[in-house]
């Protein structure tokens, strides 16, 4: 009996241990300077449901960093309680309002007469909200950030101490890049007019171009080391001659997690690691050597705590003078997060998970037979099979969640907070429409973190898809769950109160959804088809088209949704590609609604589609280039590649220009 109740003891023991030493650390990514407190009891496997939010969450900020310190306790505690790492990982990192649907807008600007009448801009989700990538024009000269070139540099092995020189015999990877200024209007003046030694997304506003650089150093046996990361803005007023007119340093620490441009302000996201002895102050930003400090009390955080390994900060910046206007922090996790900014409001998403428990039952099957009694083990498999795959089934919405902050435009504070369960593929994902946010997101694929297979949960529940309308305040007023079964979100769009979901797994099912009843949103129809589509982009209210592939060529369908309950595909187009830009950026896709054209690059070259009278035709290709983008000015196309600019007359579709960079 004695000899029983040790073997029982021993259990108990060895299972918070377990717990601790795994959950410790797996838990999250925050910089460990000193090791954690150990909770003041073991784990135990939960038999109660895990605590949602309600109407009683919120956001505050922190008193102190005393106060920062044990609200990281406090989640991390509730984490280990509830059986998970907290923090997950998931697919990617890496794009609101109702979706533009219009041809790209003319800008407008004070020009000479002789200005053109049709600029395009950069595709974008939400109409009049600008996105980094790189090319932009103002329908004058056409600014192209070229690729970057991989350059081997000899290095010393270790940091060379002052008047000691040290053999260099590592071999790290520098990587660099510039951005050309090229005079494109009119196109029989097409040429370069100067070079900017930075590489890195654009942004255009007025006279000012933005560069976010990326020069980066990557030694083969040391970490990535970051090496002078900025946001610099030019004078481009001369194109001949650009001025820097202003740079903001990134801290070692500080990463962008995204940036929009809307009404000529900068909106820029960045995210810092927690360090858990000093969690605060940080300085992300660093703008003429002064750094911007945000206080331990600037920081906000959910009411109820949350797994925390990252604080994130928002600014509004001037690009004419670079001036750091306000900032607003708040702490999340580093998994996983998406920008999505509406006219109203700006939205960051991060994911979290919340259950390890079948990582435990695995180690103590696997592990511990001889110290574990059998009648123990037996338990064990029968939780960590049908019991544990079933509770998961019914409850898997409450182990993976996407955690949601909502920051005002208008005075740029924390104005709510909320999650959904499930986590989002990219921004297109998310979308405001009538002071509702709606969001789409895959169940099941990454279950407690880095343990969960891709075609599944943790506990061998299928995944699926869901739908979720939140209010204001980031609650959830209604839903549509459960699309796709055993598949996940290969692309989403919003358009007015409608929602397009594609899944995929071996057929490609595209849902309608009726989301005019933010209570009460339904499917209304499917279609399926062979392939996926892996973005999506409107013609029209009730003409879409969807960029995939079909088996291993790149695939190109022209939908009609005007029946909600029977979508069709009206055309589709077979590329010879395998792959094609569009496929990972939207910024890549140009449309052209005057001459109902439409433009993609691919590995082979650039091509142009015609989308007239719902039929899928390709007008023209340009062969021999690695073709990145693509602008019109006028009725003239300018195909953009890595050394190459060609300019085609969309009348005749006939060669005008050529310029080699």
């Amino acid at each position: 009996m004695k000899k029983q109740i040790n073997k029982e003891l021993i259990f108990v023991l060895v299972l918070g241990l377990i717990a601790v030493l795994t959950l410790g650390i797996g838990y999250r990514t925050i910089i460990r300077e000193a090791a954690p407190e150990p909770p003041a009891a073991p784990p135990e496997i939960p038999s109660v449901t895990p605590p949602t939010a309600t109407a009683e969450k919120g956001v505050k900020k922190f008193a102190s960093e005393d106060e920062f310190k044990k609200y990281l306790q406090e989640a991390q505690a509730q984490a280990e309680y509830f059986g998970g790492f907290g923090l997950g990982i998931g697919g990617e990192v890496m794009r609101e309002m109702m979706p533009s649907m219009e041809a790209p807008q003319i800008m407008e600007k004070a020009a000479p007469a002789a200005a053109p009448e049709r600029v395009s801009e950069t595709t974008v989700q939400v109409s009049g909200i600008d996105e980094p990538d790189i090319v932009k024009t103002d329908g004058q000269e056409i600014y192209f950030a070229s690729r970057l070139t991989r350059i081997v540099e000899p290095m010393p092995l270790m940091e060379e101490a002052p008047g000691i020189s040290l053999p260099k015999i590592m071999l790290p990877i520098r990587e660099q890049g510039n951005v050309n200024a090229v005079k494109a209007f009119p196109p029989g003046e097409l040429k370069k007019d100067s070079q900017i030694d930075k590489f890195g997304d654009l942004l255009l506003s007025k006279n000012t171009l933005v560069i976010f650089s990326e020069s980066r150093f990557y030694p083969y046996f040391y970490p990535y080391k970051d090496q002078g990361r900025s946001i610099a803005g030019y004078d481009v007023s001369d194109a001949k001659s650009p001025k820097k007119k202003w740079e903001i340093k990134l801290d070692k620490n500080t990463q962008i997690a995204g940036s929009r441009l809307y009404k000529n302000k900068i909106y820029l996201v960045t995210k810092n690691p927690i360090a858990e002895s000093r969690p605060c102050p940080i300085q992300p930003l660093i703008m003429e050597d002064t750094p911007t400090i945000i206080d331990c009390k600037e920081i906000y955080h959910p009411t109820i705590p949350i797994p925390s390994d990252t604080t994130f900060t928002a600014s509004i910046i001037d690009p004419a003078s670079g001036k750091i206007e306000k900032n607003v922090s708040f702490v999340g996790s580093s998994a996983s997060s998406v920008l999505y900014v509406s006219e109203n409001a700006l939205y960051l998403t991060y994911s979290y998970n919340e259950s390890a428990l079948k990582f435990i039952a695995d180690f103590f099957k696997t592990k511990t037979q001889d110290i574990v009694p059998a009648s123990f083990i037996q338990k064990l498999e029968k939780l960590s099979g049908y019991e544990m795959s079933q509770y998961h089934k019914e409850h898997k919405r409450e182990f993976e969640k996407t955690g949601i902050v909502k920051i005002s435009l208008d005075d740029f504070n924390a104005i709510a907070t909320g999650n959904a369960p499930g986590r989002p593929l990219n921004q297109f994902a998310l979308d405001e429409y009538n002071n509702h946010l709606r969001i789409a997101t895959t169940i099941g694929q990454s279950g407690f973190g880095f343990f969960a297979d891709r075609g599944g949960s943790a506990f061998g529940g299928e995944s699926e898809n869901d739908v979720y309308v939140l209010d204001e305040k980031l609650n959830i007023r209604g839903s549509v769950q459960g699309l796709g079964l055993t598949e996940r979100i290969y692309s989403v769009r919003f358009i007015e109160d409608k929602g397009y979901v594609v899944t995929f797994r071996q057929t490609d099912p595209l849902y309608v959804l009726d989301l005019s009843d933010p209570a009460r949103p339904e499917l209304k129809g499917e279609l399926k088809i062979p392939g996926y589509s892996a973005y999506l982009n409107p013609i029209t209210k009730d003409k879409i088209l969807g960029f995939g592939k079909e088996g291993s060529q790149v695939k190109i369908s022209l939908f009609d949704v005007s029946q909600p309950t029977q979508p069709a595909e009206k055309d589709k187009y077979i590329l010879d590609e395998y792959w094609s830009e569009v496929l990972s950026t939207h910024h890549a896709f140009l449309l052209d609604k005057k001459h109902e054209i439409f433009f993609l690059p691919g590995g082979k070259g650039g091509y142009v589609f015609s989308y007239k009278n719902d039929k899928l035709e390709l007008r023209k290709a340009i062969s021999g280039v690695s073709a990145k983008r693509a602008v019109y000015i006028n009725d003239y196309l300018y195909i953009i590649a890595e050394d190459k600019i060609t300019v085609l007359n969309e009348i005749d579709w006939e060669k005008i220009n050529e310029l080699e960079l």
